[in-house]
């Protein structure tokens, strides 16, 4: 079995959102590079992350949090959340993020989508 622990980031804290909703939320840690520390010591090889602001605004938010798990170099990390454009694709793959995962705008620009994976070649993937 293969289990990838994930960190929703929202205001640059460790959350859960109980049922997608923004104004119910669990807060479960204030740093999310000790978050990830924890799951690298409890064996995870890959960490899932999700900007939650950055899905609500529509562009990357929580790059500072992302960028300060990815430099510890402790797992292969994978981003979703606002990334709509090639920009912010582009940034996260930059800051050391192994896969970029597209949500909404795969599903309501499937062209769009198809042009990007073929760019980032086995970097981008879908979750919708």
């Amino acid at each position: 079995m293969y289990i990838i622990p994930a960190i929703d980031l929202r205001d640059g804290k460790c959350v859960r959102l109980i049922q997608g909703q923004y104004d119910r939320q669990i807060n479960y840690e204030d740093d999310p590079v000790k978050q990830a520390r924890e799951f690298s010591s409890a064996g995870a090889k890959w960490l899932h992350i999700v900007d939650l602001d950055g899905a609500k605004l529509g562009r990357p938010v929580n790059t500072n949090a992302i960028s300060a798990i990815a430099a510890l170099g402790l797992f292969k990390i994978e981003v979703g959340g606002g990334l709509r454009d090639e920009a912010s694709i582009q940034q996260l793959l930059d800051i050391g993020v192994e896969r970029a995962i597209i949500g909404t705008k795969a599903v309501s620009d499937f062209e769009w989508f198809s042009e990007m994976a073929e760019k980032f070649s086995g970097k981008l993937y879908s979750a919708s």
